[in-house]
């Protein structure tokens, strides 16, 4: 039950207007809060995508694609996500890759790109494979792409 401490009952209630306008002031500080976050995220997102583009890969992301590997191998696994970016990154947002088009490397920029460059030099040749997917789709349009690298062996 509601406590009624602070509730003067002699006080005439409020009108239907006030009520009304204390619903829109809830609403608009809520908006208010949401459109925060959305700046924020926003932010986040172009400091990433510079970031993305316009860097090269650093030892603490080679680094953590190892142990990806390393952690999926102790668990068994012949195959390990390594890297996830977004689709929007692709020259082509990700369509090439969603299709299975077997030019979707062409489309990779920055240090997706990179990724890219270091598998052919030096995973490639040591008999691993690199697979790129579409991994989620907000709103049925492709979000992020992830890298998965396998060890399995091929079947002939």
């Amino acid at each position: 039950m509601a406590d009624n401490k602070d509730v003067d009952v002699n006080a005439p209630p409020p009108s239907a207007e006030e009520l009304r306008q204390s619903i829109l002031a809830e609403r608009m500080k809520e908006f208010g809060k949401q459109q925060q976050q959305q700046t924020k995220q926003n932010e986040a997102l172009t400091k990433f995508a510079e970031s993305f583009l316009n860097d090269k890969i650093s030892d603490e992301e080679i680094a953590a694609v190892r142990r990806v590997a390393l952690n999926a191998v102790k668990n068994g696994k012949y195959e390990a996500l390594v890297y996830s970016f977004p689709s929007s990154l692709c020259t082509d947002k990700g369509r090439a890759i969603n299709s299975s088009d077997p030019q979707w490397p062409e489309t990779l920029q920055g240090k997706a790109k990179q990724f890219y460059e270091r598998y052919l030099t030096y995973a490639k040749p040591q008999g691993f494979r690199l697979s790129a997917m579409i991994i989620n789709f907000p709103g049925g349009f492709p979000g992020d792409v992830g890298f998965f690298i396998s060890w399995k062996e091929e079947v002939k």
